[in-house]
């Protein structure tokens, strides 16, 4: 019976690969916006396949590498994409789709890093209260951010966000935070009161914000957020 419900959460996992696949598939023919919202019901699976775990009171070896592999395809592979495609279109603006695009292959480096970072994560058994280094799925909204504001040409911005350097900085700036040994605040909460979550919640507020006044580009905003607080708060002590 336990065999049984175990292949529930499981479910949830297989869901968010599948997710990143179509994202994937999504991103390399231009269709921004259906990736940004498969990766969002990515995260959903994500997120719920641990509280199903839980719920259910089952857990197992399988359903851990399942996970960490469905990580890797939406919170490693999806990202690199991105930027692979961003930076073709920024190398080689309207004919991008008629050289093969060496300038933008940098752009999988931060699919390398991300899976460095999963297998340190799998490794590490003090990140249970703290993260040690950025989270691969906060790094992943980063770039998201990035892809949304670009398609939407927020504020103009699109010609600054698909420029080749930018996206280079944006690559290994983000891999070096992902396989970084300082610590970030996790966003498990033992209970939902005040005392306690006050980062969390000041953090959650801060997000909504941010996304009010500046759209999309506000995801990107609140993972440079997520990086100071946890500088600020965590890393002092």
């Amino acid at each position: 019976m336990k065999m049984k419900k175990s292949i529930i959460p499981n479910l949830f996992t297989i869901s968010n690969l599948v997710c990143g696949c179509i994202a994937m598939v999504s991103i390399l023919y231009g269709w921004y916006g259906m990736a940004f919202l498969t990766f969002i019901l990515g995260l959903f699976f994500d997120f719920s396949d641990g509280l199903v775990a839980r719920a259910l009171n089952v857990s197992s070896e399988m359903g851990k590498q399942l996970d960490s592999l469905a990580d890797m395809v939406s919170f490693g592979v999806v990202p690199g994409t991105i930027l692979f495609s961003l930076l073709s279109r920024g190398c080689y603006g309207d004919a991008w789709g008629e050289y093969f695009p060496y300038q933008a292959l940098p752009g999988f480096l931060f699919t390398g890093f991300a899976a460095y970072r999963l297998g340190k994560f799998n490794l590490d058994e003090r990140q249970s209260d703290v993260f040690h280094g950025l989270n691969t799925p906060a790094s992943t909204v980063f770039v998201m951010g990035i892809m949304m504001a670009y398609h939407d040409d927020y504020l103009g911005l699109a010609k600054y966000l698909d420029y080749p350097w930018f996206l280079y900085a944006v690559t290994l700036l983000l891999g070096l935070a992902m396989i970084g040994d300082f610590k970030m605040f996790s966003f498990k909460a033992k209970n939902t009161k005040w005392k306690g979550n006050e980062l969390r919640y000041s953090f959650v507020v801060s997000t909504i914000i941010l996304l009010i006044f500046f759209q999309y580009l506000g995801l990107s905003l609140a993972v440079i957020l997520y990086l100071l607080l946890s500088f600020i708060f965590i890393n002092r002590n």
